[in-house]
């Protein structure tokens, strides 16, 4: 896997203590499907076009601006400088404001995944501390930090050995769940149908696999996606990874280093000591 790549350094502080830290993420693209739109009559792809809604006229991106509509089709239109007047001085400090209990931040409230982690050998000391403290307590430390010039809150966690940042949404992202749950009755169920029901979450309690969040629809999709090469002639590994190609050729030089033909050998007929010997005089 390639080598990650930190997207923010600086400093993780709490009051007067403080160490080096980098943010890197927590995800990457796993190779999801894309898909093109293309033209069935020649196979080629198309174009999208940036064009003008009411003259239809072709413009360029490049000369482009952005604009914010105040009102219907009327826009106000936003220059460099004014983005720049707003944009929030990036520090190179995340400080701790302020720790909280974790189970009083809904998990719908957590955004993206970083795992932030000492940025080189100077600090690991403090940041195992802080990492151990944080853990022992049960508590959620908030914070602030500045990436693609937003500043986003964080919760840090610990995680394993270290620690991982969640961007966290601010309330106006979320959608009002009253209007879904608050026609909902107030009274408590039935004890008894609740007690069975608790059985049944018993019964069927187990321990979380990675596999069990797998993108099944996206696993058939590729086995289609395979047959219809197929059936076309084409195999999809036709162009190999260079990494896996790599790996092969690797694998086959250490086999071929080793004499190995995938075949059992067959013993060969021991030379008679009268060959030998002529040989030897030869």
């Amino acid at each position: 896997m390639a080598a990650l790549h930190p997207i923010w350094t600086g400093h993780l502080r709490l009051a007067l203590v403080s160490c080096p830290v980098a943010l890197f993420s927590a995800n990457h693209d796993r190779g999801s499907l894309h898909f093109n739109l293309i033209n069935p009559k020649t196979g080629n792809r198309i174009r999208m076009v940036a064009q003008d809604a009411e003259t239809e006229t072709e413009v360029s991106r490049r000369d482009l601006v952005k604009g914010y509509e105040f009102k219907k089709d009327t826009y106000l239109i936003l220059t460099d400088e004014d983005f720049e007047s707003a944009r929030i001085d990036s520090s190179s400090t995340i400080k701790i404001e302020k720790f909280v209990d974790v189970a009083s931040v809904d998990p719908i409230y957590f955004d993206s995944s970083y795992y932030l982690a000492p940025d080189g050998d100077a600090g690991r000391d403090v940041y195992a501390v802080l990492r151990e403290a944080i853990g022992g307590t049960g508590k959620m430390a908030l914070a602030r930090v500045v990436i693609a010039r937003r500043e986003r809150a964080i919760g840090i966690l610990p995680m394993g050995k270290g620690l991982v940042a969640h961007t966290l949404h601010e309330e106006r992202d979320l959608n009002d769940a009253d209007a879904l749950f608050g026609d909902l009755p107030r009274g408590k169920p039935d004890p008894e149908m609740v007690q069975l029901a608790t059985q049944l979450i018993a019964r069927q309690a187990g321990t979380y696999d990675p596999a069990d969040v797998e993108d099944r629809y996206e696993a058939r999709l590729r086995a289609v996606i395979d047959a219809k090469l197929k059936g076309e002639g084409v195999s999809a590994d036709d162009e190999p990874d260079p990494d896996a190609a790599t790996v092969v050729d690797l694998m086959t030089a250490l086999k071929r280093s080793l004499g190995e033909t995938g075949k059992p050998k067959t013993a060969k007929p021991a030379k008679s000591p009268a060959k030998r010997s002529t040989k030897r005089s030869a």
